[in-house]
């Protein structure tokens, strides 16, 4: 019997592999298994549960629905087998394991990145696997176990922890406002060069006592890196709404001025969205927590870095 749950969890590890490589033949090599080898395990386990898991073509293979839960399950499984077994080993739950993390490019270089050294001693028998865009990544199709968002309005069927809010600031140069004069509405943004975001719709939210403004911008750049929207915010291109985060150290020094202070923009925050079946694994909870304390425990470092004059706004 113990033989026959050994090799269903090593069947289980073949098919998560699989999934992870998006290939039977880089997963074998991973697992220094035949390719043949590994297909059966999967071609088993499909056997077995009665439900086929991958579809397979020529180029690619594709999750099935029942495949796309079952991969959850499996992974978290193998996660707690892999946490009771160093239990077992050194007498106290200790992270261990690979960890796969994508993160917001700007935001992670710039905040999370210098705290990895120290999350990694504290930690040595965890692996981590950095990967940073600004795109939305599906974490069961891409195998990553968590990600750090950046939005305010936060759509998922993930668990989600709010890690700190983060404000928002319409600026420009002091440059190109002297050149092309300095909005006083909303609606004046119609007449301006705007720099634009590749992964948010050209479409910015204003809000002023209980009322929403939404104006349609446009401009001559469009970009999918928040450091070159800065940049070129700060180099007299156009207008630009962008985190605190991100240009705190130019608001302070005057090479941004911030605009239409009176209709501030809607607050967004940065999350950690994990899997449900995640939610128990020892790696997960102290990346979070490392997370939550590096970002200042609700009191985000940018905050105090950022000039006083911005209206403080909470977050949801």
């Amino acid at each position: 019997m113990l033989g026959v749950a050994m090799d269903r969890l090593q069947a289980m590890r073949v098919f998560t592999t699989v999934v992870e490589t998006g290939s039977f033949a880089r997963a074998a090599e991973q697992l220094h298994l035949s390719a043949t080898a590994a297909s059966r395990h999967v071609a088993e386990l499909e056997k077995h549960l009665g439900a086929q898991l991958l579809q397979r073509s020529t180029r690619r293979l594709n999750l099935t629905e029942i495949g796309t839960n079952y991969y959850d399950r499996c992974r978290s499984i193998l996660a707690d087998v892999e946490e009771a077994e160093a239990q077992a080993a050194t007498s106290e739950s200790q992270p261990r394991g690979m960890l796969r993390i994508s993160l917001p490019t700007s935001f992670g270089i710039q905040y999370i990145a210098p705290a990895i050294p120290e999350f990694c001693k504290r930690y040595p028998d965890l692996h981590l696997e950095l990967s940073f865009s600004d795109r939305i990544v599906d974490l069961v199709e891409e195998g990553i176990d968590m990600a750090v968002r950046i939005t305010g309005d936060l759509k998922t069927n993930l668990v989600a922890r709010k890690l700190a809010p983060v404000r928002m600031v319409c600026c420009a140069s002091p440059a190109y406002l002297e050149r092309y004069g300095t909005p006083r509405h909303p609606d004046d943004l119609r007449q301006h060069n705007c720099l634009t975001y590749s992964y948010s719709p050209n479409v910015w939210e204003f809000a002023r006592e209980g009322r929403e403004y939404h104006v349609q911008v446009k401009g001559r750049i469009g970009t999918n890196s928040g450091d070159m929207s800065r940049l070129a915010a700060v180099s007299g291109l156009g207008i630009d709404t962008l985190p605190t985060f991100l240009v705190c150290d130019e608001l302070r020094n005057g090479k941004l001025v911030p605009i239409l202070e009176e209709y501030p923009i809607p607050p967004i925050n940065v999350y950690a969205v994990y899997l449900p079946a995640a939610r128990r694994a020892a790696r997960i909870k102290a990346m979070v927590e490392h997370l939550w304390d590096i970002l200042g425990q609700g009191n985000p470092p940018w905050e105090n870095q950022a000039v006083p004059v911005l209206q403080k706004v909470e977050g949801p």
